[in-house]
């Protein structure tokens, strides 16, 4: 009874923002004149009820999905990393620089160490966080956040100097080599990158539901001084987690550059970035793995339908960057809310001030 109580708990957490986000949406709709029946329809058709549609759908989660488990296992383990956005633009750009400047690597092999090379930057990056975090109590929230732009005005540097490509019109790196671009497949947008990403979503899925690590990660997010006690060295998991989810966020923005941007420039991560809509996929998905699976393809959807609403609505599509905004809104309402237990203190005092009101 209880578990059915805990998953019924989950459900509504995740449908409850989401539902809010679409009816407040969908008054903006009815306010400017248009059916926000007939747009919602277009945007969720097009973007998975039709064969192009879903497998776009499903290439644009591929980043998501491993930026939102790259965020999931460090909240999970009560640590705040916000330096999933600076591991994926530091992975991806890495990862171009030997896209570009290594030649005579056959497919494979080439499409391997660029990956790798994102993946082991991506934990190079969390390292420093890890470290100071680990033995010195330093706060890794402000830390990330720090590290985050200290990244945007490296990359900025080298794309504007010695990565430049002189031909481009816009600041930008060379592009990647073909050996070193992951191919379509179907005729589509799809890549193999997509099922790169569910093969890391599977191997995250036994760590952490039937490893010892998925054990001490909640055991350290619940109480890190007991976990300590019982013998646990939760300095050295925590420095395990964050390289972990380093290495996942070198590898979402590797991947994403090779499957799509295929070269680096100043908005390669989009906006707000792939790091932090990794983190509000993260929030929606309750930092499960198949929650994030499912949160990663709706978020994806959002972004594959906007391009037919314009088309076949009078409805912006900046209505889409609305209710993305919306969901952030909620969401960042819900984790301050889990973080700082501010229902319980609000019911507490309701409980305080009615029983003086008894009294009297």
């Amino acid at each position: 009874m209880k578990k059915n109580d805990t998953i019924l708990k989950n459900i509504f957490n995740v449908v409850f923002p989401v539902a809010c986000a679409f009816v407040l949406g969908g008054i903006l709709i009815a306010a400017i004149g248009e059916n926000p029946f007939l747009t919602y329809w277009v945007m969720i058709q097009k973007s998975l009820f039709s064969v192009d549609g879903l497998l776009k759908t499903l290439h644009f989660a591929s980043p998501l999905i491993l930026t939102g488990l790259a965020i999931a296992i460090t909240f999970k383990a009560n640590i705040f990393n916000m330096g999933v956005e600076g591991a994926a633009v530091l992975g991806g750009f890495f990862a171009c620089v030997v896209g570009f400047t290594v030649k005579g690597l056959p497919t494979v092999l080439h499409i391997a160490v660029c990956l790798l090379t994102g993946i082991v930057v991506g934990m190079l990056f969390s390292l420093i966080p890890a470290l100071l975090k680990a033995y010195f109590n330093v706060n890794e929230m402000v830390v990330t956040l720090m590290m985050n732009y200290v990244v945007v005005e490296i990359v900025k540097f080298l794309s504007q100097g010695v990565f430049k490509d002189p031909s481009s019109g816009y600041v930008s790196t060379y592009p990647i080599l073909d050996s070193a671009m992951f191919k379509k497949i179907f005729n589509s947008d799809l890549t193999v990158f997509f099922f790169i990403a569910l093969l890391v979503f599977a191997v995250m899925y036994v760590v952490f539901k039937k490893s010892k690590l998925g054990y001490e990660i909640k055991a350290i997010g619940k109480n890190p001084e007991f976990s300590e006690a019982t013998g646990m060295r939760v300095k050295n998991k925590i420095i395990i987690i964050m390289l972990i989810s380093g290495a996942i966020g070198g590898l979402a923005g590797s991947g994403f550059l090779m499957s799509e941007k295929y070269r680096f420039t100043m908005d390669f991560s989009g906006s707000p970035g792939l790091g932090w809509d990794g983190m509000l996929i993260a929030l929606l998905g309750s930092h499960n793995p198949v929650g994030i699976l499912i949160a990663a393809i709706f978020y994806a959807a959002l972004k594959t339908g906007s391009e037919y609403i314009g088309v076949f609505t009078n409805v912006p599509k900046d209505i889409v960057g609305v209710i993305q905004g919306l969901l952030i809104l909620l969401l960042s309402v819900k984790f301050l809310n889990e973080r700082f237990r501010f229902s319980n203190k609000i019911r507490f005092l309701f409980k305080k001030s009615s029983k003086t009101d008894f009294n009297k």
